[in-house]
């Protein structure tokens, strides 16, 4: 029987899920990050500001919506080291509810506190936060570290924010760690920009990764349903309409392709090649945990549906 994983629908909407503006970092005023990305298509916008949540709702109207959030650092804490040096847990907390407005409590455990820090994850889960840990490699991280969370909504597969800054913002190997280590567990592409460079540049932050969320309407809730469901994908540049699995044949339905690869829990990797695939149909054999898509254009950039567990 024919079971759909992923089917994009007509009300599909763009999304960034990691911004800074002046209310922090950012050099752009959240007034402005809405008319940039409203300019370029986006749909919504995840106001994530560093340690700080300001209530954006006023932003919000019939094409666009602004969600509540902000990103919390949990940083090594070594004198004499530099900061360049020291490993760092950040996370994005997403608010559920357009009435959620408070600043969340800020962390206050050690880095080298775990059971604390999944504490301040199980707490801001059961306050109606979604939390998604942030750029693994930028953090200095490895499996070591992100692979001992616990109740994570989603991780940041790529950051664009990192990729300009220094060619680490994708992180797939991440990504399946944290499967194998754990359970279900989503994936994004987003900005995380700043916009502190000229724009249209080598190191302009914004407009490079994006989630396309199956939100239905643009009513908060609509958006954040499908975050909760995983109703998404993530991407850099290549669309996703379907993924659908019958028996041990999975079809894929995309934009023109290079490259159409199904990753598993294991070694097993099954690919596709060609020029300006619309699309493969590939048999899945074997005994797997999960797989998961990555759709690559000739320009080489991925788009990647979250894990699915069979």
């Amino acid at each position: 029987m024919k079971e759909v994983l992923f089917r994009a629908d007509k009300t599909i909407r763009k999304a960034n899920l990691h911004c800074h503006t002046t209310v922090s970092d950012g050099a752009l005023a959240p007034e402005k990050i809405k008319e940039i990305y409203m300019a370029r298509g986006y749909g919504a916008v995840a106001f994530s500001d560093h340690n700080v949540m300001r209530d954006q709702s006023s932003l919000s109207d019939g094409s666009f919506l602004a969600i509540n959030a902000c990103e919390m650092g949990i940083g090594q804490d070594i004198p004499g080291e530099p900061w360049d040096n020291v490993k760092t847990y950040h996370m994005n907390l997403y608010a559920t509810r357009p009435d959620m407005t408070r600043t969340p409590p800020l962390p206050d455990m050690g880095y080298g506190d775990i059971d604390a820090i999944n504490r301040y994850i199980a707490d801001r889960t059961a306050e109606g936060f979604l939390v998604c840990y942030n750029h693994p490699y930028w953090s200095l991280q490895d499996s070591g570290d992100y692979c001992k969370l616990k109740g994570l909504f989603a991780m940041e597969i790529y950051n664009h924010g990192c990729e300009t800054e220094g060619c680490y913002g994708y992180n797939p190997q991440a990504y399946d760690e944290m499967l194998r280590a754990g359970g279900p567990l989503c994936c994004l592409s987003t900005d995380d920009n700043h916009n502190r460079h000229p724009a249209g540049g080598f190191f302009w932050d914004s407009f490079g990764g994006f989630t396309m969320i199956n939100s239905g309407g643009l009513k908060y809730g609509d958006v954040i349903g499908a975050l909760r469901r995983g109703d998404f994908y993530s991407s850099r540049g290549p669309e996703i309409y379907e993924i659908s699995l019958d028996g041990g044949a999975l079809t894929v339905k995309c934009s023109d392709a290079s490259l159409i690869a199904v990753f598993t829990d294991g070694r097993k990797c099954y690919l596709k090649y060609g020029e300006a695939l619309g699309g493969a149909e590939i048999g899945i054999t074997g005994k797997h945990r999960y797989i998961r898509v990555t759709v690559r254009d000739k320009n080489g950039k991925d788009a990647n549906s979250k894990a699915y567990w069979l």
